[in-house]
């Protein structure tokens, strides 16, 4: 089967939040969170703790808890800006998907996945999330629901995927 798609911003956006949900990243993300929670527990102290207020110290404490609430949404912003970047230059894609992987073509490239790399899959509303099977979770392509002719070839693509590798 075959689609033929431009990638669009969101496409990327949808897959690089699928890909940094389902690799490290989301342990970064929950370390994160905790250190900003700690941090602002130290600027409460800072105000509000025994002793005088230290200001300079609450701001510097204020400071990091906002840097540490935006790193998350950033990295994901500032991959997908990289990621689109290389992508949507290439302009259309076609993808042909059968039982041995996928093979897409775009204006610069040829890439052939085999199911072995590409071992799981997530579906969003919009698309299918390949993803490679490594704890880091480096490798990451997409394939738009949209980029079907015929709606009727999701369920076949579905079929397809659940045959050869895992859905998470």
């Amino acid at each position: 089967m075959e689609l033929v798609y431009t990638p669009t911003r969101a496409d990327v956006a949808d897959a690089v939040r699928v890909r940094m949900k389902h690799s490290w990243f989301r342990w970064l993300l929950r370390v994160l969170r905790l250190v900003a929670v700690l941090a602002a527990l130290v600027l409460v102290l800072e105000l509000f703790g025994p002793g005088d207020p230290k200001p300079a110290g609450a701001v510097r404490m204020a400071g990091f808890v906002l840097l540490l609430l935006v790193l998350g949404p950033l990295a994901r912003w500032v991959t997908s800006r990289q990621m689109y970047a290389l992508i949507g230059s290439q302009g259309e894609h076609r993808a042909r998907v059968d039982e041995d992987g996928v093979r897409w073509t775009t204006r610069d490239s040829e890439v052939v996945h085999r199911w072995q790399l590409l071992a799981r899959y997530v579906e969003t509303p919009t698309q299918f999330v390949l993803l490679s099977a490594d704890k880091g979770g480096v490798g990451v392509a997409a394939l738009p629901k949209r980029g079907f002719a015929d709606p009727a070839e999701v369920d076949r693509l579905r079929q397809v995927l659940d045959r050869n590798i895992t859905r998470l």
